[in-house]
């Protein structure tokens, strides 16, 4: 019942609309209870019969104006004519209510749970499965939208039917009102037993389905990995394998749903047996006349048929539990701004990390052990070390992606935590080693950093991160589609177009994580030449493997196995023995063709 609570919780704003959908059922149901009560007047009228007819007193007088039985016939059949009239007009707005309704639910469901995964934290990205993601945000949406608006009103208005043609027949004969309903209890238990068996096959079908889901978006998005290792093969095998654990579950699904819905067949039919019997008992017995039986067997449509439906819509109801539980466990995530600050302060670029240390929750061991050092305003600290040191830990603790465990960081004299993360990051930018472009124009990816932006800013900015000229070559230039995550720019071009889109917001602290590493030296040396010239008062903090960009930063911090091994310059520990003797020792002969690539770039 936990998946069905999220869904009310989640309807309770269009309990109107529902309730419209609702009476417009019933009264829907309600007249289409009199067309067989028509068809029993004609036979009336024909001689068929002599007992009275439950339809509206102001009606049969009218049809008694009628001059002979022909004009009575004709005066019937415009009233059935005017009522189906009436009901099609009806139909139109319960059916585009329930369209609407469907359609509100399914845009509020998106809305909120994109609007909470992009707030969820960082940690809960890393771990998370991107294809299950995009089946809770679309399929289960449709199958929780689909079910409030059509299955839960088509739910009531079984029960609604079924009472109204019991009634109608009740008038018509009580002993075949209870014959009608005598297998009711046995339909109902068996739609229980369906329900409770849907409800677990459910979870295992969407389960193998988010699991062949994955897998298409992995090998959609890694198309060229897959080909550049031949491994085509392995992955077709690997979807093959999933297809065949979906459709086997399905498959099996079914077979159940087969033998259910060909039990129901079977206990209509009994039905219609026992109802026609005790009907022609009663006609010989001169209870009934035919006008009588015809009129009863057509409402049996209204007492037998709905019941039938019951299991398809107790069956729903599994499919939408499951899937409102799926769209409830991420909406039970705690956002990465339950931990936040509140201050907003005008951010310098002043560094301060003090005896900080760091691990993730689910691990024993700290990525960061007592970290120390201290940057001052316009100053350009590069971090070296081995993968895996800790130093994208530092950047993700600075931009507040992860939260450290202990110690202080202070931003300008303010702790960090006590720092409003959205005015933290507006101020602290982060340029990865892999950036991700948007499927728009190379203007567009540049200038989406910031609200209010110039033309000319774009350019100035492409023009700093050595770009410009290249996206001037492009046959439509700025207006280029980069294509999904930048697929038709080289790697440098699109860490180029990354750090354009940064430097467009002219934030005070910049950070470079690793994403200098795609540009050859003399890029590399144009570009941060170019930032220091902009503006010579912003922090820049690069993390490089390369000794030659390392060297010209004001000071180095040198990383092992999550603590601080080295700090100073580089010409301080080039001479120590340790980690950066040994990465120049090995990249040393680098040196001179740096120095002529600084001589050009002077």
């Amino acid at each position: 019942m936990k998946g069905i609570k999220r869904i009310c919780s989640w309807s309770v704003r269009y309990i109107p609309l529902f309730l419209a959908i609702i009476a417009l059922s019933t009264i829907l149901q309600w007249l289409y209870s009199y067309l067989p009560l028509f068809i029993q007047y004609a036979f009336k009228a024909l001689g068929q019969g002599d007992s009275d007819v439950a339809l509206p007193k102001f009606l049969i007088r009218w049809y008694e104006t009628g001059k002979d039985v022909l004009t009575i016939i004709l005066m019937v059949s415009g009233s059935m004519i005017i009522l189906q009239a009436v009901r099609s007009v009806m139909r139109f707005l319960d059916n585009y209510w329930q369209g609407a309704l469907s359609q509100y639910l399914g845009y509020d469901l998106r809305l909120k749970l994109y609007g909470h995964i992009c707030r969820l934290p960082y940690s809960y990205h890393n771990n998370a499965d991107i294809g299950d993601l995009i089946q809770r945000s679309t399929s289960d949406i449709d199958q929780v939208s689909t079910f409030v608006s059509a299955q839960v009103p088509n739910f009531i208005n079984i029960f609604v039917t079924v009472g109204i043609g019991a009634f109608q027949v009740y008038k018509i004969s009580p002993t075949l009102m209870w014959v009608s309903v005598i297998l009711m209890p046995f339909t109902a238990v068996s739609s229980i037993l369906y329900f409770g068996y849907c409800n677990r096959k459910f979870e295992e079908i969407e389960k193998a389905e988010s699991k062949m889901t994955t897998i298409i978006q992995e090998n959609v998005n890694g198309a060229r990995v897959v080909r550049a290792f031949a491994n085509e093969r392995y992955e077709f095998e690997k979807m093959d394998s999933a297809s065949k654990d979906f459709s086997k579950k399905n498959g099996n699904f079914n077979t159940i749903m087969a033998i259910f819905w060909g039990f129901s067949d079977f206990s209509v039919f009994l039905q219609y047996a026992a109802t026609l019997t005790c009907g022609i008992v009663l006609a010989k017995q001169g209870i009934l006349d035919s006008s009588d039986i015809i009129a009863a067997l057509l409402l049996m449509g209204m007492v037998i048929w709905p019941m039938r439906g019951l299991g398809r819509t107790i069956a729903s109801f599994g499919k939408a539990s499951v899937a409102a539980n799926r769209i409830g466990e991420i909406l039970d995530e705690k956002t990465e701004f339950e931990i936040n600050g509140t201050l907003k302060p005008k951010i310098s670029g002043n560094i301060v990390f003090e005896d900080v240390s760091f691990k993730f929750d689910d691990d024993t061991k700290h990525l960061l052990n007592h970290v120390s050092f201290e940057i001052k305003q316009g100053q350009t600290i590069a971090l070296v070390g081995k993968t895996g040191s800790g130093k994208s830990t530092i950047c993700n603790l600075l931009t507040r992606m992860l939260e450290y465990d202990s110690g202080s960081i202070r931003l300008d004299g303010v702790e960090l935590k006590d720092i409003e993360k959205g005015h933290l990051r507006k101020n602290v930018r982060l340029v990865l080693q892999d950036p991700f472009l948007f499927s728009k124009t190379v203007y567009e990816n540049i200038a989406i950093a910031s609200d209010n932006i110039h033309e000319a800013e774009v350019y100035r900015a492409a023009e700093i991160s050595a770009i410009h000229s290249e996206i001037m070559k492009f046959e439509k230039g700025y207006k280029t589609i980069v294509g999904e995550k930048g697929t038709t720019l080289s790697g440098g071009q699109k860490q180029r177009v990354a750090i354009a889109r940064m430097l467009v917001s002219d934030c005070p602290v910049i950070i470079f994580d690793d994403s200098l590493s795609a540009l050859d030296t003399q890029t590399d040396v144009m570009i941060r030449k170019a930032l220091k010239n902009k503006d010579a008062q912003q922090t820049m903090i690069i993390i490089t493997h390369r000794t030659t960009t390392a060297k010209e930063a004001d000071m180095i911090l040198v990383l092992d196995k999550g603590e601080i091994a080295q700090m100073g310059k580089h010409e301080d520990l080039v001479n120590q023995k340790g980690l950066y003797a040994d990465l120049w020792g090995i990249q040393g002969e680098l040196e001179a063709e740096f120095k002529e690539i600084l001589k050009e770039v002077n």
